[in-house]
């Protein structure tokens, strides 16, 4: 009976342990995949909207950028210019230290000038002077004219009007170029200078005949009045109409020798054609036209 007993027990312990284990198979826990679900991203392409704003606000930045670059080169020559010199003064004209008006040019022919054609540019600056010279005496010449006679009364404004138009012009428009010609050798300046004394030549040659109520004492004019037997004005007449023929025949002359002179240095009108773009590319109106041209195309 007592081993009964202990059979039934045995097996019942067997039973509990056995349904424990089998409900521990059936109560799995849940798997955790490796793998996370796919997740939609958002689309990155800008909007045509945005693309255009994006644009704008890029061509305002160029824009910003150059006006900031012209305000600086407008700033550094500002100055450059207001900078005291520290190379050469101008000493032309000499006037006193005292005088109102500071000189415009700077010139020295040992300094700047070659030495082989000094010479020539100091012939030049002589034939300036002496032209100078000529119509001043002109110009009394003409208001004795006008004094002896009140109906030659042009002569003597015409004659005012060419000392006051020729002396400035004439230093200006053909002896500084031929100087800046031979200092830098510059074809431009060579063939500017050709140019404008060939007319001066013209002149002189028309003042030298003397027609009459043109403001000139030249030979007609001085011989009409000797005719009439105003001597004494018409022999006034006669040397500035001499003075106006020897400085025709001086103009001819130099005029050949800077042409020789130009021979030699290897001027041309192309070279002349480079320097003339390159000095209007490198001027400062034109730089400010093409910086505002720029400007306005963005």
């Amino acid at each position: 009976m007592h081993q009964l007993f202990i059979f039934f027990h045995l097996i019942f312990i067997s039973s509990f342990f056995f349904c424990q284990d089998f409900a521990g198979a059936q109560t799995t826990p849940a798997s955790t995949s490796p793998y996370q679900p796919a997740v939609l991203q958002p689309s990155t392409e800008p909007s045509p909207q945005a693309s255009a704003t994006a644009a704008q606000a890029n061509l305002l930045r160029q824009q910003e950028e150059l006006e900031r670059k012209a305000a600086e080169l407008d700033r550094r020559e500002q100055e450059l210019q207001n900078r005291a010199p520290t190379g050469k003064e101008n000493n032309w004209p000499p006037f006193p230290k005292f005088f109102p008006i500071t000189p415009c040019f700077y010139q020295d022919f040992s300094e700047e000038i070659p030495a082989e054609y000094q010479r020539v540019c100091k012939m030049m600056y002589y034939l300036w002077m002496f032209n100078c010279v000529t119509l001043f005496l002109n110009l009394l010449a003409c208001l004795a004219y006008f004094i002896d006679d009140p109906n030659h009364g042009m002569d003597f404004g015409f004659s005012i009007l060419w000392l006051v138009l020729f002396t400035p012009c004439s230093f200006i428009c053909w002896y500084r170029p031929v100087y800046k010609a031979f200092r830098n050798d510059s074809s431009f300046n060579f063939f500017f200078f050709f140019f404008v004394f060939f007319c001066h030549v013209i002149i002189v040659i028309i003042q030298a005949v003397g027609i009459p109520y043109w403001g000139n004492s030249g030979w007609i004019s001085a011989f009409t009045e000797i005719g009439n037997g105003k001597k004494a004005v018409g022999g006034i007449m006669m040397i500035v109409a001499c003075l106006f023929t020897i400085g025709a025949v001086m103009s001819v002359v130099l005029l050949k020798m800077v042409h020789s002179l130009y021979r030699r240095t290897g001027a041309s009108f192309q070279k002349a054609q480079q320097e003339f773009s390159q000095g209007v590319v490198t001027s400062k109106g034109f730089q400010t036209a093409a910086t505002g041209a720029a400007i306005s195309s963005n």
